[in-house]
């Protein structure tokens, strides 16, 4: 009992004081592996002390029901011992094959010391993919860079909208190709943003060298890094369907919804205004409906969801639900993220859960979607990056974005003009 009692104050203290690193082991297949081997020796160990002890010290009942009730007691104590160490075995295995999966074959030179090769701060594209068997190829209809400084973990999003047009490509064979922006496969698409990834898949030309799969991915971080001026170093991407079922896995997402929102592609739907839990199809919608509204209103939305799942993603939540999780995220994402940089990810990622998230999206009137300054949105992403985050819940930093924190009230969206463009985010509880 000493040592039992020893034990869970050691789990505690772990769990406590060191569950980001506890958190950063857990994406490490090796550790992981260890921990499953140590998880079922452990079990084993404990179970035959269990035995062992009750063969020592039973005592001679006189009464068949009284042995029975002994060993009965014996089993539910080995019982109480295998289940939390199969179970936690278990989610090793399936942390395990979800790291495998997903990064599997991305490799990237890390130094431990130094996990992101000295930057300041690290970019990340997040890609919303719209795909369905009756709509072939994959539409990037959701594009948010996520810039992240890698000390503080102060973030601000940029989103940039699927409509685009004139869009200038990267040197090499897509400049080539397009020398003065990018016009689509032809008369019958209208050459927009959102078109990138999947004329890169189909036309293995644009991006010589690289497989199926991964040409659409990297001319796109090159196009959007060449858009906001900043390099692009890793993506996510997500499917909307797979994103639903995340959000069902999570047991829901609490966001606030500012005015009714139609759903449905024959409008039978219908979320209501104020703050409630939205199942996965209900946050698909809400990300994604355009009904009596537009695309910018919609990306406002998204950020909103987006950053409602970032702070509700919390370490209980995810191990309650881990399995479903898992179950999902293998079939919903992909990414270029190497396993090597998962460590030093995790422990980002809890900095900037703890910190506020800012927002600027390229709408109108900021730009013209049909023809874009493209100097303007450089010289805005580098303006919002040099300015010191406004740490207060609620305050406006001189740019127009909004420092994202916990409001006990739901904040009006400034009104837009082109220096001071709309920050939806404002309006996120």
């Amino acid at each position: 009992m000493s040592i039992y009692v020893l034990m869970l104050g050691f789990i505690l203290t772990v769990l406590t004081a060191f569950s980001a690193r506890l958190l950063s082991l857990a994406v490490q297949p090796r550790w992981i592996t260890v921990l499953a081997l140590a998880l079922a020796a452990l079990a084993v160990s404990w179970t035959t002390v269990i035995i062992w002890s009750y063969m020592l010290v039973r005592p001679a009942a006189p009464h068949t029901v009284a042995r029975a009730l002994n060993a009965g007691l014996a089993i539910a104590l080995c019982a109480l011992v295998l289940a939390p160490t199969a179970y936690a075995a278990r989610l090793a295995y399936l942390s395990r094959d979800v790291v495998h999966t997903l990064f599997a074959g991305n490799s990237s030179p890390v130094v431990a010391q130094d996990p992101w090769n000295g930057a300041q701060r690290v970019n990340f594209l997040l890609i919303g993919a719209d795909s369905a068997p009756n709509r072939p190829g994959v539409r990037t209809d959701s594009m948010t860079v996520a810039s992240v400084d890698t000390a503080t973990g102060a973030t601000t999003l940029f989103g940039l909208p699927r409509n685009l047009q004139q869009v200038p490509m990267p040197t090499g064979p897509p400049r080539d190709l397009f020398p003065y922006g990018f016009t689509g496969a032809g008369a019958a698409t209208p050459g927009l943003l959102n078109e990138v990834f999947q004329y890169a898949e189909d036309h293995p030309e644009t991006v010589p060298g690289l497989p199926d799969g991964d040409r659409g991915p990297a001319l796109l971080k090159e196009t959007v890094s060449g858009i906001l001026g900043i390099p692009v170093s890793y993506y996510a991407m997500i499917d909307m369907k797979g994103f639903a079922e995340i959000v069902d896995a999570m047991g829901g997402v609490r966001v606030t919804v500012d005015e009714p929102i139609v759903y449905g592609r024959h409008r039978e739907g219908l979320l209501p205004a104020g703050t409630r839990k939205l199942s996965g199809e209900e946050a698909l919608w809400y990300g994604r409906s355009r009904t009596d509204s537009d695309d910018y209103v919609r990306m406002g939305r998204q950020k909103c969801l987006l950053n409602a799942v970032v702070k509700q993603a919390d370490p209980v939540t995810v191990l309650n639900s881990f399995e479903g999780l898992a179950t999902a995220t293998k079939r919903a994402i992909s990414t270029d993220l190497p396993q090597d940089v998962l460590p030093a990810l995790v422990e980002l990622s809890q900095k900037v859960k703890d910190t506020h998230i800012r927002s600027l999206s390229f709408v109108p009137p900021l730009i013209s979607t049909g023809d874009p300054d493209w100097h303007l949105i450089r010289r805005k992403v580098s303006q919002v990056l040099s300015e010191r985050p406004t740490v207060a819940t609620g305050h406006t930093a001189p740019d127009g974005t909004t420092a994202q924190g916990t409001a006990p009230h739901r904040t009006t969206p400034p009104t837009p003009s082109p220096e001071r463009p709309l920050t939806l985010d404002s309006a996120c509880a």
